[in-house]
């Protein structure tokens, strides 16, 4: 059956109309739960959840019926062509249900979890353990803390990742994609290219690896001088625990030991901004203002009564993962995160009320263009105005920073805080999702989830674990967005491109000199260019958004490059004065693998095949056992002037009770012969005895 263009437009509109209801009732439910975590607010999400995606499976559906090559209008194919990947949505009712419970589960479990003093109190991940792991400069202490997070997060979500994955996939194929690595390669426009993608993805790790390398390098050379040769080895990998955040994602909380010139330390902006009574609701105040001095939307009234900006004090279980909300209808947006009053979480509100500008300034398109230009493009519109936000220039001019010039050294210790932030997060921010989709494809198995993970950390941050790593735990589940299944290559990339972006955005505000130099406050024009780009939404191909932006259309390195090229000319001439190693060649982590021994044909793990043992053993000494009994049986028989004897339980004659116990003695002998040489036969295929058979055992040595 054919449709035309008008019966799609009113199929459309129906979708808007009845979209814009289910997608807020959706989001208020959630809001509800992950602002006060109880079973009721679980469940209500729950029931909202299923409400929308059978919405989504309702509309999807029909979506599927049109030929989407018979339509002229681009607007309309490309809408069509969206509402037909359905997501999820596209599960058996009890398969989705299973799903969502899980998902919600998994990510319940990562945002209540604790790590327990021995004597003290629980500590939760925010503000807590992050605190230890950025301040602490104990060995033992950080160990402790990565470690119980771990063994508190990862352990128990290795169970229901497996799950996960088969109904992540079955998802996937439903609609129409091999498994889900491949459909969330979809959101960059590459249905049929996703081999281009991922080698394009590899090329530009590759042009961006020599600045990670050379960081890599000189950050090991200073945890060297501070942890010694008993930690680091200045030509291998650097232990996971001490870089100064959980996930090793972020090195700027150990500026303090690698500053290239310490004897022109940075001024510490957190003590000024808690030396000035800075309060979570300024920090935002403060980001409105730039955003607005750029001649874009203010926040609305409701944006500051119902976003939750910090951490409630009522007692209330909350998820302080920070993100921001889009409630579609067109007025109310929010944040939500458990703000610190530091300059880390000021930058942090900056990117996090890009956000909220983005859906301000698309909140007039159809709910189904209201995202990013791709899930990258949306990360890096506010990570481009932290980069103005960390100017020197900006900072100085707000009152955080008291010092008017800086030189060349202070240049280069500025630059280093920035890279730790940035050029530190590169290979991680690349590696998570890579992980994922070799997990999705089948290239990893589930009985190798753990050491795969360390594989890629060590191949491409240069990391191992400080501790050995075995099939039980599941460090990949300590990441946040991996226990909420939240896809990972949107950050890679907006590392690259907020520096695009920035860069453009610098040439349209008129600035002159070094890229780091550059602060757009104020800047109307950059304002414009950025407030045409971010109306667009997702109407329009990202690569089109990006060239009107930026004059190019693919994803370049150059200005990355060219904003840390002073750091990283200073680098190279650092590590080649040091004769520095770059990279960790010939160098692999410690993981414990469970030993597999052979029991019978089957392969066991050490303890099952220990069992296995024991039980043989016993079997043998049952055996042995009853040869002797039914051995004096005979000799009594033998012996005996009876005239009756029995046999089982049976009267009979001496003669022919002795020959049945003869008979049961032989298959008896022979059940124990053949148990004791199994059991030979089994130990002596093993490369060790078992443990009954050593000297230890038996207390000789």
């Amino acid at each position: 059956m054919s449709y035309n263009e008008s019966e799609v437009k009113a199929f459309l509109q129906n979708y808007e109309r009845t979209a814009q209801v289910v997608w807020n009732k959706f989001m208020e439910a959630t809001w509800n739960y992950v602002t006060n975590i109880t079973k009721k607010n679980r469940g209500e999400m729950l029931h909202e959840d299923m409400e929308r995606s059978q919405h989504i499976l309702f509309f999807g559906t029909q979506a599927r019926l049109f030929n989407i090559a018979t339509f002229q209008d681009p607007v309309i194919k490309r809408m069509l062509r969206k509402m037909q990947n359905m997501g999820k949505a596209a599960l058996p009712v009890k398969e989705l249900q299973e799903y969502n419970q899980l998902l919600a589960y998994m990510e319940t479990m990562y945002s209540m979890a604790q790590v327990c003093l021995e004597e003290g109190p629980c500590l939760y991940l925010e503000p807590d353990l992050q605190e230890v792991m950025a301040n602490s400069r104990d060995q033992k202490e950080l160990l402790w803390a990565w470690q119980g997070w771990r063994d508190a997060v990862g352990r128990p979500l290795r169970t229901f990742f497996e799950r996960y994955v088969q109904l992540s996939n079955k998802a996937a194929n439903l609609n129409g994609y091999k498994d889900m690595g491949a459909l969330w390669r979809s959101k960059y426009d590459s249905e049929n290219e996703t081999n281009t993608l991922q080698h394009d993805l590899e090329l530009l790790f590759q042009e961006l690896q020599p600045l990670y390398l050379n960081l890599h390098a000189y950050v090991r050379r200073a945890l060297h001088r501070r942890y010694g040769p008993q930690f680091i080895d200045l030509k291998g990998p650097i232990p996971a625990h001490l870089l100064g955040d959980m996930w090793a994602q972020s090195w700027v909380n150990i500026l303090d030991l690698v500053l290239p010139f310490p004897e022109k330390p940075l001024e510490d902006i957190t003590k000024i901004m808690k030396g000035q009574r800075w309060k979570p609701h300024k920090m935002f105040q403060e980001a409105e203002k730039f955003f607005t001095s750029l001649g874009l939307l203010p926040t609305p009234m409701e944006f500051w009564s119902k976003s939750m900006l910090e951490k409630p004090a009522d007692g209330r279980e909350v998820m302080c993962h920070a993100s921001a909300w889009d409630f579609y209808n067109g007025h109310d947006f929010r944040i939500k995160r458990c703000t610190e009053v530091t300059i880390e979480d000021l930058l942090s509100v900056f990117h996090q009320m890009g956000h909220i500008q983005y859906f301000l300034q698309y909140k007039d398109l159809s709910v189904i263009f209201r995202e990013g230009a791709n899930p990258a493009f949306e990360e890096a519109v506010g990570s481009a105005i932290t980069l103005s936000a960390s100017s020197h220039k900006y900072l100085l001019n707000i009152g955080l920073l008291s010092l008017q010039f800086q030189d060349s050294k202070d240049e280069v210790n500025f630059l280093m805080g920035i890279a730790l932030e940035k050029i530190a997060f590169i290979p991680f921010g690349y590696l998570v999702d890579l992980y994922r989709w070799k997990v999705f494809d089948g290239t990893i198995h589930k009985n190798i989830y753990n050491q795969e993970w360390w594989s890629l950390r060590l191949k491409y941050q240069g990391l191992c674990p400080p501790v050995p790593r075995s099939e039980e735990d599941f460090d990949p589940g300590a990441k946040y967005h991996i226990s909420a299944s939240i896809p990972y290559l949107r950050y890679f990339l907006s590392v690259v491109l907020q520096f695009q972006l920035h860069e453009a955005l610098c040439r349209a505000s008129g600035h002159v000199g070094p890229l780091h130099h550059c602060n757009i406050y104020n800047s109307k024009m950059a304002g414009k260019l950025l407030e045409d780009a971010l109306k667009l939404g997702s109407s329009k191909p990202w690569p089109e958004v990006l060239k009107m932006m930026t004059g190019e259309s693919q994803v370049s390195t150059k200005a990355l490059m060219t904003y840390f090229k002073p750091l990283m000319n200073w680098l190279v001439t650092e590590n080649v004065r040091q004769g520095e190693v770059l990279g960790w060649p010939e160098f692999s982590c410690s993981f414990e693998e469970k030993e597999k021994n052979t029991f019978l044909g089957l392969e066991l793990d050490s303890d099952q095949a220990k069992t296995g043992q024991w039980v043989l053993l016993v079997l043998s000494f049952v055996m042995f056992l009853l040869v002797l009994m039914l051995g004096r049986r005979l000799y009594i028989l033998s012996t005996a002037q009876d005239t009756k004897a029995y046999f089982l339980g049976m009267a009979m004659e001496p003669h022919k009770a002795a020959k049945g116990q003869w008979i049961l003695l032989g298959l008896c002998v022979l059940l124990l012969v053949c148990s004791i040489s199994l059991a030979i036969k089994i130990f002596t295929q093993q490369s060790k005895k078992p443990l009954w058979m050593t000297a230890e055992w038996w207390g000789l040595n």
